[in-house]
């Protein structure tokens, strides 16, 4: 089950976006020495909440029947009647289940309930088979950019959405 997450859900949000991302940054080396604005380290209770609460972004997650929190997305909404689509993951023990996809799918519903025309993302451009899941599921590579703090290059994908 999806539902809008609370104030409530947000330290578990926390533990399921950091453990999510830590596979990356373990497949890739990132440590929070090399890469400490990397979301597996830099997800902070602290952060989840501003986020919620003042910045007034939506958030949800996937739940399993017993309400373990499994996955995870929020929505930045910004301009142009676009989103961004942040932290979308899943716990690596419950991953190949398509709930990724589920989340993705709600994900472009609920964008749309606030009027998006565009969806963005930003992936680790080197995470081939990230990339080719999104690729797969509608997005368009759009460029890259390379910052100074991070040991990777960041990538952008978009995907318009339908009325």
């Amino acid at each position: 089950m999806i539902r809008q997450i609370n104030k409530d859900d947000v330290a578990e949000c926390v533990e399921v976006i950091r453990a999510s991302f830590k596979t990356v940054a373990d497949a890739f080396g990132f440590t929070e020495e090399n890469a400490p604005r990397f979301t597996a380290f830099a997800t902070t209770e602290e952060r989840i909440l501003n986020q919620l609460e003042n910045e007034g972004r939506p958030m949800y997650a996937y739940f399993s029947n017993d309400g373990k929190m499994l996955g995870y997305y929020s929505l930045l909404l910004q301009d142009n009647n676009e989103c961004e689509l942040n932290n979308l993951c899943v716990l690596p023990e419950y991953r190949h289940n398509k709930i990724g996809v589920q989340l993705l799918q709600d994900a472009y519903i609920e964008a749309k309930k606030y009027k998006c025309k565009k969806i963005n993302i930003g992936i680790v451009e080197e995470n081939t088979v990230l990339r080719n899941w999104y690729e797969e599921n509608g997005f368009v590579h759009t460029g890259t950019q390379k910052f100074d703090f991070f040991p990777f290059t960041c990538g952008y994908m978009e995907k318009h959405l339908e009325s």
